[in-house]
């Protein structure tokens, strides 16, 4: 059920002007819904009694990541409302009561979240790891009108040229989870990794963006709630892809993806807009994992013309 928790904040961010990345604060309501035994705190932008549209943030990250496109969505389409929860284990929302965090367990939180904050309907938005949590939603029961996919992960992460990094991977965050919680929040928490970590992803050569990024992966991506879940999220992400979901596509369905991305190769990408009947694939030149980063105006555009919306 919805909390007294519901409110309006204020929240920093950052928008282009005339090519220069300047600070403004905006306003969100935030609201708290009781969802897999976890307080679950959702922001949300746009119209208060408008078409619920749920934005689901991948890996790590928490609503920030994908503040900037939910504000441009607002503005582009007055009459919907754009919903972005922190996932449990991640920002403001605890870990999910008693339950390992695997993929079936977040899908499982995404169909009683929307039972609670949208229960007429609702279209749905996942950003990598957010679009496995959207598939397996779906396969649970979810029921949206339509569903967009942005940096989908396509390509299994434990085979082929990434299984070794990935194993890697694995290793940190278990080593994580072995130390007292405070030196795993060190390790975990390096700026040092996190730097490196947003140096691969980031493709754009536009330094003052490149710096934005940086900061936003430094202010929030380590913004997790403890190493176990940390780790339990982490394998959930590299065990799975949308492909083995493609079945339960069965609404519209719009794949928004960067030619360069890293974690799922372009190649991948094209093979799954096969597989998902009627889906529509757009490919943005020059960006990778980081559309909702690099490429907001691009990827509210075509979100906006999947919705029905006009500039």
């Amino acid at each position: 059920m919805l909390s007294a928790h519901c409110g309006a904040r204020a929240a920093a961010s950052w928008n282009v002007r005339g090519g220069r990345y300047d600070k403004q604060v905006n306003t969100s309501t935030v609201h708290t819904f009781e969802v897999a035994g976890t307080h679950t705190h959702v922001w949300e932008y746009g119209s208060a009694d408008g078409w619920p549209v749920f934005l689901v943030h991948g890996f790590r990250g928490d609503h920030h990541g994908l503040e900037g496109l939910a504000e441009s969505l607002a503005e582009k389409n007055p009459g919907k409302r754009f919903l972005v929860p922190d996932l449990p284990g991640f920002g403001e929302t605890g870990p999910m009561a008693g339950t390992e965090h695997n993929l079936a367990a977040y899908g499982d939180w995404l169909v009683a979240l929307v039972a609670e904050a949208a229960p007429e309907g609702h279209t749905m938005l996942g950003h990598s790891f957010g679009s496995l949590v959207v598939s397996a939603a779906l396969r649970a029961g979810l029921s949206p009108d339509q569903v967009i996919l942005v940096n989908p992960i396509a390509s299994p992460a434990l085979e082929g040229p990434q299984a070794v990094l990935t194993q890697l991977a694995i290793g940190y965050y278990k080593a994580g989870s072995l130390l007292p919680e405070r030196a795993a929040k060190e390790l975990l928490g390096n700026r040092l990794i996190v730097r490196v970590m947003s140096e691969v992803m980031a493709k754009t050569r536009d330094p003052e963006l490149r710096a934005w990024i940086h900061a936003q992966h430094h202010a929030y991506f380590s913004a997790f709630s403890d190493s176990a879940t940390l780790l339990e999220a982490f394998k959930a992400s590299v065990s799975h892809t949308v492909r083995e979901f493609a079945g339960e596509y069965r609404v519209p369905t719009l794949l928004i993806v960067g030619d360069r991305d890293d974690i799922t190769p372009l190649a991948a990408q094209l093979d799954l807009e096969r597989r998902i009947p009627g889906a529509t694939l757009r490919i943005i030149p020059g960006t990778g994992h980081l559309v909702h980063y690099e490429a907001v105006a691009d990827a509210a555009a075509w979100i906006t013309d999947a919705l029905g919306g006009a500039e």
